[in-house]
């Protein structure tokens, strides 16, 4: 069973934080996501488009690391952290994989790339996230959403 841990604030900051460290395991990622669900919106009332782009984003997030990032090598884990602020939520994804180029992904809805199964889950991310950012290496990606 997945649980979120809770991170000790960082002063001046008083904001909540909780971290999940998984394995590399795809049947986790719905149960990972009730968590993540759990920690932004447990105890206030979401709006289901909140609670929609929250789900929608940390399971794409996590199974692009599980399969791409971390090759769906089962030794590798994923590690997500959460940082809640008043009217936002920032969701951190990191793997243990080499990373990538976040730029040299083709466009999905480009007429030469309609076809490519790859992309797609990262354009649902950026369409439904307020922000996005990755890091330099390409292995951690930032999703910041709205609470409300």
């Amino acid at each position: 069973m997945l649980s979120a841990v809770r991170v000790a604030p960082e002063p001046p900051d008083d904001r909540e934080r909780y971290r999940v460290v998984l394995p590399t395991d795809v049947s986790q990622v719905g149960e990972l996501v009730d968590v993540v669900v759990d920690c932004c919106f447990g105890r206030t009332e979401a709006s289901s488009r909140a609670r929609f782009r929250l789900c929608t984003v940390v399971a794409e997030a996590v199974a692009n690391a599980m399969l791409y990032g971390n090759e769906n090598d089962p030794s590798r884990r994923v590690t997500v952290e959460i940082e809640l602020h008043d009217d936002r939520v920032v969701i951190s994804v990191s793997d243990e994989g080499e990373g990538f180029d976040p730029q040299a992904l083709p466009d999905p809805t480009a007429p030469d790339a309609i076809e490519l199964t790859t992309g797609r889950g990262l354009y649902m991310i950026h369409s439904l996230a307020d922000h996005v950012a990755f890091n330099d290496r390409g292995n951690t990606i930032w999703i910041t959403l709205s609470r409300c």
